[in-house]
């Protein structure tokens, strides 16, 4: 996918949900996967010519893994001319040795969203941007219906009132294959995740649910979106009338 495709779906997204006002100082969570390096690139082309002029800068929370290489994310930051700030934080000792959860995605994701949101605070971002796209949505509602029996996924846009943060999700609209051909056509410097329990979670088998329902099912992801699109009313609180 060319960045001018990725472009039009980030900025449908940003305009419907008004995601982007002038003076916001926006922080891109950079895991090192290939939906974060896709929204830092997107974004960083959107900010050259957007109608209301941002701020932008990437940001790694370091979860202590060993083997966690980020010189390529720190070299494409600096072509980009995006400060990047690197979080170093002992979560992985924490989760996995200490409490040794068995479960351990939700612990982690309290934990590393916490340290997010600690160090955009003080770096003076009043925004943070996640990297979650369409496919990210529809699994989450699928997690929800399956383990909740609620109908239920994050928002586009989310204001943490005790943080005074807005988190925005501006890859909304984007399917996951297309993100996987951006990256392949830009040669993107994805790094693979050294957590241990990568590839054997709850998402993913939603992950791997949601293909086989589309491949039975051809269109059902995208109908699954539009579900979500008419039936949470968080969805529509931000949207234009």
């Amino acid at each position: 996918m060319k960045l001018q495709q990725v472009l039009s779906h980030i900025r449908r997204a940003t305009d419907d949900y008004r995601m982007i006002c002038a003076g916001d100082k926006i922080a891109v969570g950079i895991s090192g996967g290939k939906d974060s390096l896709t929204l830092l690139c997107a974004l960083r082309a959107l900010q050259r010519f957007y109608p209301q002029p941002f701020e932008l800068l990437a940001v790694t929370v370091d979860l202590g893994f060993q083997n966690l290489d980020l010189e390529q994310i720190s070299a494409l930051c600096d072509r980009l001319e995006v400060p990047y700030t690197v979080v170093p934080t002992q979560i992985s000792q924490i989760v996995f040795e200490k409490r040794q959860e068995s479960n351990p995605c939700a612990l982690c994701a309290k934990l590393r969203k916490g340290a997010l949101n600690d160090a955009v605070r003080a770096l003076g971002c009043n925004k943070v941007a996640y990297a979650h796209h369409k496919d990210d949505a529809v699994e989450t509602m699928l997690l929800s219906l399956i383990y909740e029996g609620r109908f239920h996924t994050f928002s586009p846009v989310t204001c943490l009132d005790r943080t005074e943060l807005t988190v925005i999700r501006p890859l909304i609209y984007m399917k996951e294959a297309d993100v996987i051909g951006f990256v392949r056509k830009n040669q993107l410097p994805v790094v693979k995740s050294p957590c241990p329990a990568d590839g054997h979670t709850r998402r993913e088998y939603a992950k791997q649910l949601l293909r086989q329902l589309n491949r039975e099912n051809p269109g059902v992801r995208d109908r699954m979106f539009t579900a979500l699109q008419n039936g949470l009313p968080e969805w529509r609180v931000y949207a234009k009338q």
